[in-house]
């Protein structure tokens, strides 16, 4: 398997592109429900947990970022009509923005409200990015909040599409971000 971008994307970018995939879902989750959680230790825990993997993604989709000037992208499966390929670039552009603006705006959540110090799975301290201030801290709140929305439904679209092409259109498009050995069929021959 090739690291690099070729035809297909590479087992870099497939390993970030999933892991984020993954952590983004259950950062999701617990962000659903931590609300909920009575005031306790376990509540702190989770918290901590939804921060950590927050600063995790960010870090991973800066990387992501970097491999993909670095590595290139394929170009769209050949039969893409060129208005797909140019909303599924403008998709792609703005899934990297909500990766990189959902983390920012929880940081920036936690920094204004005052909270204790956030330590990165307890481990590192993580720097405040602003001083106390009530008014930003809702503020970075709410747009966390819309943020995870848009998000959302840009994730919808994305792996809806993917799913048009692999099952509608029968191309490469989806088995290109999957290991090749779990794409057994290859896609056919008389696909539009």
């Amino acid at each position: 398997m090739s690291l690099k971008n070729t035809d297909r994307w590479g087992g870099i970018s497939q390993l970030l592109h999933w892991t984020i995939a993954v952590l983004i879902l259950l950062i999701g989750v617990v962000g659903l429900v931590m609300g909920e959680l009575p005031r306790s230790p376990k509540y702190f825990w989770v918290y901590t947990a939804h921060k950590s993997l927050g600063l995790t993604v960010l870090a991973l989709v800066l990387v992501r970022i970097g491999w993909r000037l670095y590595a290139g992208a394929p170009a769209p499966v050949p039969g893409t009509p060129r208005w797909q390929a140019w909303l599924a670039g403008v998709v792609h552009l703005l899934l990297y923005g909500m990766a990189l603006a959902m983390p920012l705006s929880g940081w920036l959540y936690d920094s204004a409200s005052g909270l204790r110090p956030f330590r990165w799975f307890g481990q590192v301290e993580v720097p405040k990015l602003v001083a106390p201030d009530r008014a930003l801290a809702d503020a970075a709140h709410g747009w966390h909040e819309w943020l995870f929305w848009l998000l959302v439904l840009l994730v919808l679209v994305h792996a809806g599409a993917a799913l048009y092409h692999h099952f509608v259109r029968h191309d490469a498009t989806l088995a290109r971000m999957l290991p090749r050995r779990m794409t057994t069929h290859p896609p056919r021959e008389d696909a539009p």
